[in-house]
């Protein structure tokens, strides 16, 4: 039995990452490499020390909006990944070139669920990556929003891929107090959150870490999951 997967994101900190490990999140997410505003984005260096300090058992994702598929592996070499989420407007051809290169990493791509014409672009990104993530955005964030998008229309989505039992992660607005009815209308496999669970100063509150993945581990997942424990 496999439940639902949970990813906690824009990690910053040392005590960030404590409060994601005692939560027992299945990934981490280190932002770097941005075009658009995150509060959260990593300096290379920062960013792969943080991510020698993950454990074996969490996946460490790369969460990066460059849309040069060069300039992305180079980055997540340098860091030290086992997933890339490519989050930025990027082409299909980037997202083929990108997983071609990978070099064993799952590769994931953001759908930003805007309007009903996500459900083509998410048919259209699946056949070329690992797994998609459907989010929110706004004028000036491509993540991190804090704002849920309409439900239904990621749920037609996840309906969609269900047959092929391709990986969904859902995101955008979530928080520990709606997760459950989040779970319940889109049947995600995954769920991903950043300031959902952050405190008032933007750090990770431990006690909305722990009850977000716990909220998401209740759920039997629908389909396959994409990350796998690492080996040292």
């Amino acid at each position: 039995m496999i439940n639902v997967r949970a990813k906690i994101c824009g990690i910053r900190t040392e005590s960030d990452l404590r409060a994601v490990v005692a939560a027992n999140a299945d990934a981490a997410g280190f932002i770097s490499g941005t075009t658009h505003f995150s509060e959260d984005e990593l300096d290379v260096e920062r960013a792969l020390r943080l991510s020698r300090l993950v454990p074996s058992s969490m996946e460490r994702v790369l969460v990066t909006h460059l849309t040069d598929a060069g300039a992305v592996l180079r980055l997540a070499d340098r860091i030290g990944v086992d997933c890339i989420q490519l989050h930025g407007l990027i082409s299909l051809d980037t997202v083929r070139a990108v997983r071609r290169d990978a070099a064993g990493r799952r590769v994931i791509r953001a759908v930003h669920v805007t309007g009903p014409d996500a459900v083509d672009a998410a048919m259209r990104a699946a056949p070329n990556c690992d797994g998609i993530v459907l989010d929110s955005r706004s004028a000036h964030r491509l993540g991190g929003t804090g704002r849920t998008h309409d439900w239904s229309i990621s749920a037609r989505i996840v309906d969609l891929l269900a047959e092929s039992e391709f990986p969904v992660m859902l995101a955008g607005g979530l928080n520990p107090r709606n997760l459950t009815a989040a779970i319940d209308a889109v049947r995600p496999s995954w769920v991903d959150v950043n300031s959902g669970v952050d405190d008032s100063r933007g750090d990770k509150d431990p006690s909305d870490c722990s009850d977000f993945v716990r909220a998401a581990h209740a759920v039997v997942a629908p389909n396959a999951a994409l990350a796998r424990p690492r080996s040292e």
